[in-house]
């Protein structure tokens, strides 16, 4: 029973995957940019291997530094529990660079020791980006033994832009203290620190490290770098007093952010939003001017109303999608010192709509191919979803055939078990739900066959019902905005995650 743990501390189960299959292709698309993954090999101080994978754009501008931030996995983890970091940091201009740790996934080493000598395979990892030309400042991302080997290093390199701390331990000798309550083991408690105590013994002579050197708490006060601290209110494994004894020991810029959950469950959208914004204030990414930029959204963001100028520039951009490049550029010129109001220009380009395509009248067909009633919100939401159809051809993820991949990213495995009462690696119906869970793995988009139109039904009727239809959408968007501009609209617009 001690051998087991022993194996428990120092061999927890060994992530094995194949790097093809369960991480970002070499070369994919996120959010309508293109990014690559550049697999590579670094060694540690003890010449042993590690596998590493770096997430960058596919093309970054000349004499252009990106920051980076380095993802520090848990003792059963590996470096495709970066995956879903890769849907956070991307589209912000920050690269991800994920390691296996030694001992881990497929580096070299035979045993972890929960961050005593991670924070070595760290070290090597930051000094081999320190040298990269195109890489300015770096960030650690850690979670559960990741999180203390983020602390550990980070105590000895102030150098360090910003750490997210999910889940780290504050002592390993209480902690396996505290796990003999929690799995119920009933012997006396003087028995259990004798066993702990030869346990100690065994893992000095195997692991070349003392268990008694992982307090946490005493490298807090000599570390000033910003930090995140993350934990799940209900993680039975690493309790979250923990991060509590941590956070209010530690000398930097902190917060404490507390989330549903346990140790190994997926974290909820609002805590992924709170490490994006983190990491975007303290690594200050570079922007890329983006020819795509939505006007629209910016109206929205300013509010209804405050400046008419980019109203203008709005139905500009209306103008311009119906026109060829060379005359697009031209009309720019002169639509800004335009003398008619922005209402009356709305309602001239609303009137000039045409349809082109027969498929631009699928959504005025019934199943039976029967011309139908159609109300206001109808024809607006079918503008509005072919926009988002033609948005999700930029945005959609490169097609995959890798399976699905559970979190490999936990101190213990045993802990869902005890918690949930679920085997590990088996997703909770909830679970699936999460938006960033699904992102972690690109899937194939499904796409509905269009209806065909039989060339019999496009008679006169249909184009004189289509006509007033046109009218009656142009009549209310030209109310909308005129409300808008009156400051007297209550509509809101809601994103969508």
């Amino acid at each position: 029973m001690i051998e087991q743990f022993v194996n428990f501390v120092i061999r927890p189960p060994r992530a094995e995957y194949n790097p093809d299959q369960y991480l970002w292709e070499p070369e994919f698309t996120l959010a309508g940019r293109k990014y690559k993954r550049i697999d590579l090999e670094l060694s540690n101080e003890r010449n042993q291997t590690l596998k590493c994978s770096h997430y960058v754009p596919a093309v970054i501008p000349e004499n252009t530094a990106l920051p980076c931030v380095i993802y520090c996995h848990g003792n059963s983890g590996c470096r495709a529990d970066a995956n879903e970091a890769a849907v956070i940091l991307l589209p912000s201009n920050i690269t991800l660079f994920a390691l296996d740790f030694a001992g881990s996934g497929l580096s070299g080493g035979e045993y972890v020791s929960l961050g005593w000598h991670e924070k070595q395979d760290l070290k090597s990892v930051v000094s081999f980006l320190r040298k990269n030309k195109e890489v300015s400042c770096i960030g650690l991302w850690g979670r559960s033994m990741g999180a203390v080997t983020s602390l550990l290093y980070g105590a000895e390199d102030p150098s360090i832009a910003g750490m997210v701390l999910d889940s780290a331990f504050s002592n390993l000798y209480e902690l396996m203290l505290e796990l003999v309550d929690v799995y119920k083991i009933r012997v006396p408690k003087f028995t259990v620190k004798m066993a702990v105590h030869y346990m100690r013994r065994v893992i000095q002579r195997r692991a070349k490290f003392d268990i008694m050197d992982l307090n946490v708490v005493q490298f807090a006060p000599k570390t000033f770098i910003p930090a995140l601290f993350g934990h799940a209110s209900s993680d039975m494994f690493i309790q979250s007093h923990h991060t509590d004894r941590i956070h209010q020991a530690y000398a930097g810029d902190k917060n404490l952010i507390k989330f549903d959950g346990d140790h190994n469950s997926a974290r909820p959208q609002f805590y992924y939003d709170s490490v994006s914004i983190f990491f975007y204030n303290v690594l200050n990414p570079p922007q890329f001017p983006s020819a795509c930029s939505n006007k629209l959204e910016k109206y929205y963001n300013r509010g209804a109303g405050t400046n008419e100028s980019l109203l203008y520039e709005i139905i500009n951009g209306l103008r311009a999608a119906g026109t060829d490049a060379g005359s697009s550029s031209a009309a720019a010129a002169s639509f800004t010192n335009a003398t008619k109001s922005v209402v009356e220009l709305l309602t001239e380009r609303v009137n000039q709509l045409s349809v082109k395509n027969d498929s631009d009248l699928d959504f005025l067909l019934d199943e039976n191919h029967n011309l139908t009633e159609m109300e206001e919100n109808t024809a607006e939401s079918h503008v509005q979803d072919k926009a988002n159809r033609q948005n999700e051809e930029c945005c959609s993820y490169t097609s995959s055939n890798r399976e699905s991949w559970g979190r490999c990213s936990s101190l213990g495995a045993a802990s869902d078990v005890s918690s949930s009462g679920e085997r590990p690696g088996v997703s909770d119906h909830k679970h699936k739900s999460m938006t960033l869970r699904a992102l972690a793995t690109p899937l194939r988009r499904i796409r509905r066959k269009p209806l065909t139109i039989p060339k019999e039904r496009k008679n006169r009727s249909l184009w004189k019902r289509l006509n007033q239809e046109r009218h009656d959408m142009g009549e209310s968007l030209t109310q909308r905005f005129r409300l808008c501009l009156q400051g007297q609209s209550q509509h809101k617009r809601t994103k969508s995650s």
